[in-house]
């Protein structure tokens, strides 16, 4: 039996396992449905791209068909081993914008204001290569630049600025907007996710057991408190006063609240789950990152490419790495991005970019032959909405995702307004020297109803769902400001399901920050 018993061991049950155990008094159970993460593409950060291809460590989520995009539907990779989707993302490190959190605050308190959060990143970081008042330089999360980044990522920043975006080295520091290289979630040229940065420290102490391939059927509930989990053929097992913290992510987390009869009542009693708590915003309020790409090959030999002249490179590049953990094998893929305004009249930047020196199409699972570049652009704020809900009461079968992209008319003339200019800034003087031809939308799309067309047919996300178990003040909410969920005792939600709002950036750090913070308020600090 423990004290405390955590689902999922992912970018905040990673933090919530070290913080927890950091008390020797405390028996703390740590619960991941994946494998342990030894798959060597996990650790060299360029093997990201053949991650989306890689079963076993990735859940493999499909949304149902979008309406607003021909009926498709959406492949939704999500980390299934040790940190979760830490150990499968592109590395960014990005906080998002303070006011994100000011609107955390309105909506949860001022433990989620942006001055409070702030300290705990800055606690949380630390960083091999920028010093000041803005960031960390002794916390466990190890941040760095970038050991080899490609010409062509130096090139797209340039070209930023000839189109008028300033150029920004710290997208954490005082301004977000502007153009430059991602900060990454990097040590000694290896991927370094929230296993590495949490659960390695902590691996040794007798109080902290890990258990991977366990699969939580659902959630043990007993008189409206929670007991433990249930597993197929045995049950985990809380001791009397523990507590359980669900971090299964946006996704898995309202599927296991759902399964264990929290959620929306009329609903699970028509597919036979006993409702312990009727509770109608478990699963609703799905955001995500709505993104779109332009392609362009290229006429050098810069870019990371799929050819036989890359062979030799290739090779070198492998031999680098294996002797020295250098070159371009520590590549995230999207070095360079950087923020902007859809229109000026914005009072912040509401649209992210990622370049790729080379060819992306549908997230790394096909491939693209030849030499080329990819700069993706994506609705930072949007205002559609969606939900997660259950198809059955089988736990083996995913739930159905309805992302709604686009569902609001604001969004699409965002993601317009952000392809047009993605098509600048490749088209401005240091970008466009290296650049042969555009591939996708491709040159004869140029109207706006023909640009519109080719969202629809080609948008994808950008892999950052959050909202589906909000948290709140107000009673409506799914858990309150202490992540704990209302109606049922010894029972949290600490991931990104949670967020009360979508951060405008990445969300794996935000991530790790509000599992820092759950674990403070439960340790009374």
């Amino acid at each position: 039996m423990f004290d405390y018993i955590i689902v999922g061991a992912g970018s905040a049950g990673c933090v919530m396992a070290n913080r927890l155990s950091e008390d020797p008094a405390k028996r703390v159970c740590l619960v991941e449905a994946g494998p342990p993460d030894k798959n060597p593409l996990i650790h060299i950060p360029l093997g990201l791209a053949l991650l989306a291809r890689t079963r076993g460590i990735n859940w493999g989520y499909v949304t149902a068909p979008e309406p607003q995009l021909n009926n498709r539907r959406l492949y939704w990779p999500r980390g299934k081993t040790l940190g979760g989707s830490s150990s499968v993302n592109a590395m960014i490190y990005m906080r998002g914008h303070p006011a994100d959190y000011e609107n955390w605050a309105k909506a949860a308190g001022p433990a989620w204001a942006w001055d409070r959060v702030c300290e705990l990143f800055i606690a949380m970081e630390g960083n091999a290569a920028i010093v000041g008042a803005h960031h960390g330089t002794k916390g466990p999360l190890s941040v760095a630049n970038l050991v080899h980044p490609n010409p062509l990522s130096r090139a797209f920043v340039q070209a930023g600025v000839e189109c008028q975006l300033p150029e920004n080295a710290d997208f954490n520091g005082e301004r977000q907007d502007g153009v430059g290289l991602y900060q990454v979630t990097q040590k000694e040229g290896r991927r370094f996710s929230s296993a590495r940065a949490f659960l390695d420290p902590a691996r040794e102490r007798k109080n902290l057991t890990i258990e991977t391939g366990a699969l939580v059927e659902r959630l043990c509930i007993e008189d409206r408190r929670a007991a433990g989990l249930h597993l197929r053929g045995r049950d985990i097992l809380l001791r009397p006063g523990g507590e359980l913290i669900v971090c299964g992510g946006a996704i898995n987390s309202p599927q296991l609240l759902m399964l264990s009869g929290i959620g929306p009542g009329a609903e699970l009693s028509r597919l036979g789950i006993d409702v312990v708590h009727d509770a109608p915003e478990v699963g609703t309020n799905l955001a995500d990152h709505l993104d779109i790409g332009v392609l362009a090959s290229t006429r050098g030999r810069d870019a990371l490419g799929v050819a036989p002249s890359f062979l030799p490179r290739a090779i070198r590049s492998a031999w680098t790495y294996m002797r020295h953990q250098r070159g371009e094998l520590t590549s995230n893929v999207a070095e360079a991005g950087g923020f902007a305004k859809s229109d000026p009249s914005r009072g912040r930047p509401n649209l992210q970019f990622h370049f790729i020196p080379a060819l992306l199409r549908d997230h790394g699972r096909k491939t693209s032959f030849g030499y080329g570049v990819t700069l993706h652009v994506c609705d930072l704020l949007p205002k559609s909405r969606g939900r997660i809900s259950l198809v059955g009461n089988d736990p083996l079968v995913p739930p159905r995702i309805e992302a709604n992209y686009l569902s609001h008319p604001d969004d699409i003339g965002v993601l317009l307004d952000g392809l047009k200019l993605a098509r600048k800034i490749f088209d401005a003087p240091s970008m466009k020297r290296h650049i042969k031809a555009e591939l996708l939308p491709g040159a004869h799309v140029q109207s706006d109803d023909a640009l519109i067309e080719d969202i629809r047919a080609r948008a994808e996300t950008i892999y950052h769902p959050v909202g589906t178990c909000r948290m709140g003040k107000d009673e409506a909410s799914v858990v309150d400001p202490e992540a704990r969920v209302r109606g049922v005792e010894g029972l949290r939600v600490v991931d990104a399901s949670i967020m009360p709002s979508i951060i405008a950036g990445n969300t794996n750090a935000p991530i790790m920050m509000m599992a820092e913070n759950v674990s403070r308020m439960m340790r009374g600090r």
